[in-house]
């Protein structure tokens, strides 16, 4: 049997929690509504990291990986995923796992109906600032984008992978994937998952990448859905 979902998990100076997404991964593996794979983004780590990887993954046949030469963001992450993807969807999780894998199994239920599927992160264990600023930027970003999602920050998503592919990612693009599917006409769902505190490893994003950045993203979203060509074919001989 094929497998039907890559699982993106971008990295960056995760070692301390690598151990414990691969013990929650072989059990979503097992439990998968869709026969899935797991494919691991380095994304420049400096720690021990990327040796981490390589171990999980010449000991597990799931497993896959990339690393990249440097340190280039989330947003370039993704994209390296999506590139390399080979399965009819593609999913996204964060290693420091605030979310559970096995919620994907909650989001794979709508997967044939709609272009993408995202979790809502409901009774959200963050701090207080956190949960503010983030409520702040999902505002100004509804605003900009009408997408009408809740929390796009939320690292839990299933993608169709033709769909994903086709997204022109730049940084901080990331923010904005429910939208860009829709400029695709693509149909997008949210579902309540669950949400955790972060157990080891520190968090990449603070109060200015959480708020600054993604004002100045909603300009470039703007930009580019003035520029962005949509087309579909009605007949072709090729």
């Amino acid at each position: 049997m094929e497998y039907e979902l890559t699982v993106i998990i971008p990295v960056f100076n995760e070692e301390d929690n690598l151990e414990r997404v691969k013990e929650e991964m072989l059990a979503f593996l097992h439990a998968a509504k869709k026969k899935s794979k797991v494919l691991f983004v380095n994304d420049g780590s400096k720690d021990s990291s990327l040796s981490v990887i390589q171990k999980i993954c010449n000991e597990n046949q799931e497993f896959f990986y990339i690393s990249f030469d440097k340190n280039y963001g989330l947003s370039a992450a993704i994209k390296a995923g999506f590139d390399y993807a080979d399965t009819h969807w593609v999913g996204y999780i964060d290693a420091d796992l605030q979310t559970s894998p096995m919620d994907f199994n909650i989001l794979l239920d709508y997967a044939d109906q709609y272009q993408l599927v995202t979790g809502v992160r409901s009774n959200r264990k963050d701090s207080k600032v956190k949960n503010l600023s983030s409520k702040i930027a999902n505002g100004i970003r509804r605003a900009f984008t009408h997408d009408g999602m809740d929390d796009t920050g939320c690292p839990l998503k299933i993608i169709q992978t033709e769909y994903a592919k086709k997204i022109p990612m730049f940084k901080g693009l990331h923010r904005f994937l429910p939208a860009m599917i829709l400029l695709q006409n693509g149909k997008i769902k949210q579902l309540p998952v669950q949400h955790f505190e972060r157990i080891a490893g520190k968090s990449k994003f603070h109060l200015w990448n959480r708020l600054i950045g993604p004002l100045s993203d909603c300009f470039a979203y703007i930009w580019m859905k003035n520029k962005y060509i949509n087309y579909k074919v009605a007949e072709k001989k090729i």
